[in-house]
């Protein structure tokens, strides 16, 4: 997998093939990638040759990257800013294959554990500066809404997907919910009134997505991008045909805080 990132503008939103940037372009695993505020910066995850996860970045400005955590024998992946800024959170893979929530500076330096007794956990979401949504590993997997202030969680749904995300404008999040074997729902839960609704079905053979900051769900296919908004739309909508920039197998998408950029993880076609 390789990523990509394109500038986006309007509601739709509309998808400027132009301005694209490759990020990497190498064998193996670049992956999970997550925009700084200000739009100048990708976060992303890294497996080098040897199995080692660190967290990279890209300069969108001037194409310098650079190794952000750079961590023996620990691996890291799903970089995400903070709320507060100043840090970002990643899940940390142990010495001892512990797999947990810590925060960093963003040079990288002073790691430390953000909840001590939850584990393992795989992907992760800001709500505010105390809450967050957690992807727990298991059988099933489930849905925790956690506190760092007291170390805690709830568990609020089973049998869900990997894409966790705080739903713009608000403090509620967004989640994959399966039905059957590949067939599953974008769903919304709000922690303060324990409800859930469905948002969108899952388009066939993908279980990723994102949001933009004007509530329009954007989900890849193939080398496709469609959009979906939720109370608007009866069926996915194509937005933009990314064969012609080399990519196909779209998963992972980001979308800037700012809304002025997507993150597109794909294959490359060559």
């Amino acid at each position: 997998t390789d990523i990509w990132a394109f500038r986006i503008s309007g509601s739709s939103p509309t998808i400027n093939l132009n301005s694209g940037v490759r990020v990497t372009q190498r064998p193996g695993y670049d992956n999970q990638p997550h925009f700084s505020p200000g739009e100048r910066v990708v976060l992303y995850t890294a497996i080098d040759s040897t199995g080692q996860a660190d967290i990279w970045m890209y300069n969108l400005a001037s194409g310098d990257e650079r190794n952000v955590t750079r961590s023996a024998p620990e691996s890291e992946y799903s970089a995400t800013v903070m709320p507060s800024l100043g840090r970002f959170s990643a899940i940390r893979v142990e010495a001892d294959s512990t797999q947990r929530l810590w925060s960093f500076e963003s040079g990288g330096t002073n790691p430390e554990v953000v909840l001590t007794d939850i584990q393992p956990v795989g992907y992760h979401a800001w709500l505010d500066d105390d809450r967050l949504a957690l992807f727990v590993l298991g059988d099933p997997a489930t849905l925790q809404i956690a506190s760092v202030a007291t170390g805690t969680a709830q568990v609020v749904a089973e049998d869900i997907g990997r894409s966790l995300y705080r739903i713009p404008g608000g403090e509620t999040v967004s989640f994959v919910q399966w039905v059957d074997r590949g067939i599953g729902w974008i769903q919304e839960y709000d922690p303060t009134t324990g409800e859930t609704h469905q948002l969108a079905p899952l388009l066939e053979g993908n279980e990723f997505y994102a949001w933009t900051p004007g509530g329009v769900l954007i989900m890849g296919q193939g080398s496709k991008l469609f959009r979906w908004a939720p109370l608007e739309s009866e069926a996915w909508e194509e937005i933009a045909d990314l064969e012609s920039a080399g990519i196909l197998g779209i998963t992972r998408i980001a979308v800037s805080s700012e809304g002025g950029w997507i993150a597109v993880v794909g294959e490359d076609e060559g």
